[in-house]
């Protein structure tokens, strides 16, 4: 792990155990690295509530509480079924914040989607903020980056709920 990756899951858990926030995880293509990750920072168990690898589609629906017909529909790779992991983890863990990640990390492309397209979310309470993101690169590249996004994206959001927005 890179210092600045590793620094900034340091401030996630320091500032979600000042707020006495927990967070959670429901994974796809990383197949539970983004926890991993957290987990690597001492007195992370204050924090961490727990994963979901919901790599397999059904799972995304029996474990992460994604709509099935959703599903069916889009197939995994999608911005509703990224908010809706990132809610269903936070739920199924019972924790205040859920992160999640659904894409192609390739080689091939999946249900006509191509290989880099990745959603991740944020969730706190209900309410969920996708981001879609085309990332290159060869499979583990898109799966290490992914991981880099979701720790960047939970630390500004920790930021914002510890201190707010940014002073103009």
């Amino acid at each position: 792990m890179t210092g600045d990756l590793l620094g900034t899951c340091r401030a996630i858990i320091a500032t979600c155990a000042e707020l006495g926030l927990s967070v959670a995880s429901a994974e796809s293509l990383t197949a539970g690295r983004f926890i991993a990750t957290l987990v690597d920072v001492p007195g992370a168990s204050a924090v961490v509530r727990g994963g979901l690898v919901t790599y397999a589609t059904d799972l995304k629906a029996t474990l992460a509480g994604v709509d099935a017909d959703r599903l069916e529909e889009t197939g995994p790779v999608d911005p509703v079924v990224a908010a809706e992991m990132a809610v269903g983890a936070a739920r199924a863990c019972v924790a205040d914040i859920g992160v999640s990640c659904t894409g192609v990390a390739g080689p091939d492309p999946q249900d006509g989607k191509e290989v880099g397209l990745v959603y991740t979310a944020v969730a706190f309470g209900s309410r969920a903020q996708v981001l879609e993101h085309r990332f290159t690169g060869d499979r583990e590249a898109i799966r290490a980056r992914t991981v880099e996004t979701m720790v960047e994206r939970l630390g500004e959001f920790t930021t914002k709920l510890a201190f707010g927005p940014p002073a103009e």
